[in-house]
């Protein structure tokens, strides 16, 4: 009997010690991950992934790391190959968390970045990955304020495909779903009610209302986004697009 109580508490102390060690590790990453440190954060995170493959959450930030270090690589297929990284860990969350709205959300990201380094061909399928994925994340958590994000960059960046991309798309996939300025118009305004803080869900809505031509909306949207502090990975880049957008209204 004592034998058998001490090999259960060995277990369970190994057990506490292994549980520890991985919070240790996730919360280490997450101190790289709030200063935008990719590199940093998954020397922490990939070693805490070894000791729990199976954690979605920690999934998801592995693939916001390898997104995040896109920009930073010097070349196209650098920067693929660590799209494709990310898109693989997010994958691995969706099966593992078919219920949790940040695993999808994870995917359209993923393929929202890699899309302008893709093939016609491919840059359709990612398409329709984004739109069922982002549909699905607002499905789950309506209250998930990028789902939303999300689905609007989808109606406002198809509302404009060119010719030879819906030919690809008529041929090899019967075409496009049908995507729209004003449903993009309204899934940025619903993001903004959720989320007043984000300035992309600002410069998007006012890149929507400058393709409506709506000049006067987009020229408040667009401005009020790009007084905004900077508080996210890409918002330099944002604004970047809204200014360029801003730039042809006046």
């Amino acid at each position: 009997m004592k034998r058998l109580m001490g090999g259960l508490m060995a277990l369970m102390l190994g057990g506490i010690a292994f549980g520890a060690e991985f919070d240790d590790l996730v919360a280490k990453g997450d101190e790289y991950d709030v200063t935008f440190k990719s590199d940093e954060a998954l020397k922490y995170y990939l070693p805490a992934e070894k000791l729990n493959p199976n954690d979605a959450s920690l999934l998801i930030k592995i693939a916001r790391q390898y997104v995040f270090r896109m920009d930073g690589l010097g070349s196209k297929a650098e920067k693929v190959e660590s799209g494709r990284v990310a898109l693989s860990y997010s994958e691995r969350a969706v099966k593992l968390a078919p219920d949790m709205a940040n695993s999808y959300l994870s995917v359209a990201v993923c393929w929202g970045k890699l899309t302008p380094l893709l093939g016609s061909k491919e840059k359709v399928e990612a398409s329709r990955v984004i739109k069922q994925s982002a549909e699905k994340a607002t499905k789950l958590d309506p209250s998930n304020d990028y789902a939303w994000h999300m689905l609007g960059r989808w109606h406002l960046a198809l509302s404009d495909v060119g010719g030879m991309v819906r030919g690809i798309a008529t041929l090899v996939y019967g075409g496009i779903p049908d995507a729209s300025l004003e449903e993009a118009e309204r899934c940025f305004k619903k993001a903004i009610a959720l989320n007043p803080n984000r300035l992309i869900h600002y410069v998007e809505l006012g890149r929507t209302y400058a393709q409506m031509g709506r000049k006067a909306e987009a020229i408040s949207n667009l401005e009020k986004g790009l007084a905004m502090p900077n508080q996210e990975k890409d918002d330099g880049e944002t604004k970047v697009r809204g200014r360029d957008a801003l730039a042809k209204l006046k």
